[in-house]
């Protein structure tokens, strides 16, 4: 950030900023809002299609976000909800059917998961993934693929619809409640990567269920509920009061603005902030920023 910026925010109104922000994590949220219209075109125009390929996607912002895209295309939400029945069968799917499995010894679980693949591959005709699709190197334990899978099972194991589940969302509390679901108990004492400490919770913690709420459950509710006309007249004021009561994002965007004295106190603020720092700052357009228009 320029000296200019930091002047400028020095300057503004405590209105002037609130303002500023509200209308920088608008313009954020209608492109994450279009993101969500070109997915369900992909997904041939099937909501829980749409919303289970997105989640996976938003499992890994890093590396391995394109091999969770592809999990969600070898194994489909129609195949999720044929087996949502049956936690071992789910993990069956997504676990082999990711590649993943395996690269473990065999023991009793591992040996009746792949029973099960054995069985849903042949009868719903599918080919897995393959190890070589994932990034296992550069990855934190908590977020492994085979840890996030274990976890995704457990949250599909619902015969509700989890695009239903997902625009049910109301508050912060609705989301954590939503995703902060464990993995299954096998992976809380099998080492799922080499030398793993496994003394950590297995579970989808608040800051990703925080991180799911801002770039899944907002879009996907404006996008859902506008497309069938159902929801609250102005569904994007809704979501702009959701984003308030969801924590502010920490990461090198929101760092940057606290050394200028500009702290997010909630994710609407967060959103702008990155808003701001990637489409404006990072690309040189400083003429165009709204943050300079405070200063005119």
């Amino acid at each position: 950030m320029e000296i200019r910026c930091r002047e400028i925010l020095a300057a503004a109104s405590e209105q002037e900023v609130s303002d500023l922000y509200l209308q920088v994590a608008t313009e954020r949220m209608y492109r994450k809002y279009n993101d969500v219209y070109r997915a369900y075109e992909l997904c041939m125009n099937d909501w829980n299609q749409t919303c289970y390929r997105l989640l996976l996607r938003m499992m890994d912002i890093g590396s391995n976000k394109e091999a969770y895209t592809k999990l969600s295309e070898t194994i489909t939400y129609r195949h999720i909800m044929r087996e949502a029945h049956s936690l071992p069968n789910l993990e069956a799917l997504l676990l082999c059917g990711s590649g993943l499995l395996y690269r473990y010894a065999e023991d009793d679980y591992t040996v009746d998961i792949k029973e099960r693949w054995n069985h849903l591959a042949n009868k719903y005709r599918l080919s897995s993934m393959r190890m070589t699709d994932w990034d296992l190197t550069t990855i934190r334990p908590y977020n492994h693929p085979v840890l996030r899978i274990s976890q995704l099972a457990n949250l599909l194991h619902h015969e509700e619809f989890i695009v239903n589940r997902t625009v049910a969302c109301n508050s912060a509390k609705d989301i954590e409640e939503l995703f902060c679901v464990e993995a299954s108990e096998y992976w809380s004492n099998h080492a799922f990567a080499q030398g793993v400490n496994l003394d950590f919770p297995k579970r989808i913690g608040k800051a990703k269920s925080h991180l799911l709420g801002i770039n899944l459950v907002v879009p996907m509710r404006a996008a859902y509920l506008q497309s069938i006309g159902s929801g609250p007249k102005d569904i994007h004021a809704e979501n702009m009061e959701l984003l308030r009561q969801i924590p502010a994002e920490d990461n090198r965007y929101t760092r940057q603005w606290q050394h200028i004295g500009s702290k997010p106190k909630n994710a609407l603020e967060s959103q702008a902030i990155i808003q701001i720092t990637t489409e404006y700052c990072l690309r040189g357009r400083c003429a165009e920023c709204p943050l300079m228009a405070i200063g005119r």
